[in-house]
């Protein structure tokens, strides 16, 4: 790139879809929105797959958006941020002094989303127990709140994501075959941002001019090296971490030219350019990236937790599952990762 992009002067010509702020008109990107055009009228199950930070929730929100159903209520479940043991309640509700605790009735998310769309984020990590609920309330359209012998009848679309390979979880016994092809009517793989570097540029650039206007600071200039350096850039975190290292950069500008973020002070930051094998390997790195970022600190306003936007619960139960732990001092794991020689997690 010859030339240093400029900012802020209406050169720029914006266009954002509209179904949501999906950035970019790669072949890549371009040909999922064409799979989203066609499947949001038809009602299906949606199963989204994609790396982690890849933009699974966007997708799923475009869904909706182009459905019959886009009045009605979008609701979104993390299930990997919801303790296993609260999460049966969570979707399905529960009775007053259903258990310890129930002080009071509760309508589940199922109940909330009828007539609209359920989306069920990280469907892999919903726990073997649940599944055959879960599997009944999608073929059925019904259920009964923990607690109640009543069942209820819904009107619900559902769309699920996950970064996790829910084939290799039923060849291991991890997650029901039935349940998966019942997820698995129109699956929609979100392709991970190397594959779609020639939106980059865009991406950037909205993401820019977003972060300035909320943090006060008005980017002019964005050097020709450092728009280089984030193109090749092979990006474990996808959009998710492309965001988060813009935002330090505009922070960090000067006279509104916009810092390489992948260097510091001369040579390179924290962040080392990797290509995943897999999508656990992913998201090991991005873990373990922020981690190194904040001094190992997991929880609070400054630990890595809030840094990538998940609960220190759920951070912490992805550490144990990816097997992460702290290095221990002057060990050489402090510059080997320790969690390379150990095996992934179930």
């Amino acid at each position: 790139m010859g030339t240093s992009q400029q900012l802020g002067s209406g050169n720029q010509d914006w266009k954002e879809r509209s179904f949501e702020r999906i950035i970019g008109r790669s072949s890549a990107l371009e040909a999922v929105l064409e799979e989203v055009e066609r499947v949001a009228p038809a009602d299906s199950t949606v199963l989204i797959q994609g790396e982690t930070g890849t933009g699974k929730e966007l997708i799923a929100h475009a869904i909706h958006n182009l459905s019959s159903r886009s009045g009605r209520a979008f609701v979104r479940v993390n299930c990997a941020a919801i303790p296993l043991d609260l999460l049966e309640s969570e979707l399905f509700g529960h009775e007053k002094g259903a258990f310890t605790g129930a002080i009071a009735q509760k309508i589940g998310r199922f109940e909330v989303a009828d007539k609209g769309t359920l989306f069920l984020d990280e469907v892999g990590d919903i726990p073997p127990a649940l599944q055959p609920k879960l599997l009944r309330v999608l073929q059925e359209q019904e259920f009964e709140r923990l607690g109640s012998t009543r069942t209820h009848q819904v009107d619900v679309r559902l769309v699920a994501a996950t970064h996790r390979d829910l084939t290799d979880m039923v060849r291991r016994g991890e997650f029901r075959n039935d349940l998966y092809f019942r997820l698995n009517v129109f699956p929609v793989l979100v392709p991970p941002l190397r594959e779609r570097r020639e939106d980059i540029p865009e991406l950037v650039m909205h993401f820019v001019e977003k972060i300035g206007r909320r943090v006060g600071k008005k980017i002019t200039r964005i050097p020709p090296a450092t728009m280089s350096a984030l193109t090749s850039y092979e990006w474990p975190g996808n959009i998710r971490e492309l965001q988060n290292l813009l935002e330090r950069a505009v922070i960090l500008a000067n006279d509104g030219v916009l810092p390489n973020p992948l260097q510091s002070g001369g040579r390179k930051s924290f962040i080392t350019p990797l290509v995943p094998n897999t999508l656990s390997d992913a998201e090991r790195a991005v873990i373990l990236q922020t981690l190194d970022e904040v001094g190992w600190v997991v929880g609070g306003p400054k630990g890595a937790a809030v840094k990538l936007g998940v609960r220190r619960t759920t951070l912490i139960h992805k550490m144990k599952r990816l097997g992460i732990c702290k290095p221990r001092p002057h060990s050489s794991q402090n510059v080997v990762d320790p969690t390379l020689q150990q095996p992934d997690s179930p």
